[in-house]
Formats: structure tokens, C-alpha cells, sequence
């Protein structure tokens, strides 16, 4: 069985950091597809940022470009999301998600992702 278990969220000020985690179970760590995704209210879920496997590219939004780092450690089975000059357009339920390995061309699709975590608020708000 798959589990996606997410910390991190909370109420951060504009231009403040925060760093999500979402530890993996179930799922061949190294070669399975992970991602951040974010629900804003009244939005669809949006694609923040996936990793294909172990070792290669992090590919980001246009939106989240240059203040946000994915990353993930083998050790810990784990996957990360700093998020530094956070904005008040970041707040939104962020969730963790993982895929057998996805092509190119499917990673920001959510609907080929099937395993989720349960989400966490992040509010960006002085």
C-alpha cells in the first residue's frame, strides 16, 4: 500500500521560506515519479513541480521558477519543497503525489498521478 505522509505547512509572511516534506512508503523510492501540486480555494489543482527518478531534472512551473527547490532523499525516502519569497498567490493546500515513472509529457497532468497525500495548508498572509 501507498503512503504519502506530508508535513511542513503553515501561516508565513509574504517574502518568508517554508519547507514541505512528504515521506514515501510503498513505492519503489528511486524510480518512481514524485511531485508537488497546490489547490487554491476555487482553482484546480495546478502543477507545482515533479521529479521523473532519482538523479535527474527537477521541472518547475512558470509560476514557482526560481523561489522553489524540489528535491529528494534516498535515505529517507522523502521528497522536499523549499519555498523561499513565498507571495499571497502561493497560498493554497499543498499536496504530495506519486506516479510509476511518467513520461515527460505527463508529469504536470495530475490525473496520472495515483497516489496522494492528504495535503497541508500553506497560507501566505502578514
Amino acid at each position: 500500500q501507498v503512503q504519502l505522509v506530508e508535513s511542513g505547512g503553515g501561516l508565513v509572511p509574504p517574502g518568508g521560506s517554508l519547507r514541505l516534506s512528504c515521506k514515501v512508503s510503498g513505492r519503489p523510492f528511486n524510480t518512481a515519479t514524485l511531485a508537488w501540486f497546490r489547490q487554491a480555494p476555487g482553482k484546480e489543482r495546478e502543477f507545482v513541480a515533479a521529479n521523473r527518478r532519482s538523479g535527474e531534472n527537477v521541472y518547475y512551473s512558470d509560476s514557482v521558477k526560481g523561489r522553489f527547490t524540489m528535491s529528494r532523499d534516498r535515505d529517507e525516502n522523502a521528497v522536499y519543497l523549499q519555498m523561499n519569497s513565498l507571495k499571497p498567490e502561493d497560498t493554497a493546500v499543498y499536496y504530495c503525489a506519486a506516479a510509476p515513472r511518467l513520461i515527460l509529457s505527463a508529469l504536470g497532468l495530475s490525473r496520472q498521478y495515483p497516489d496522494w497525500g492528504r495535503g497541508m495548508q500553506v497560507t501566505v498572509s502578514s
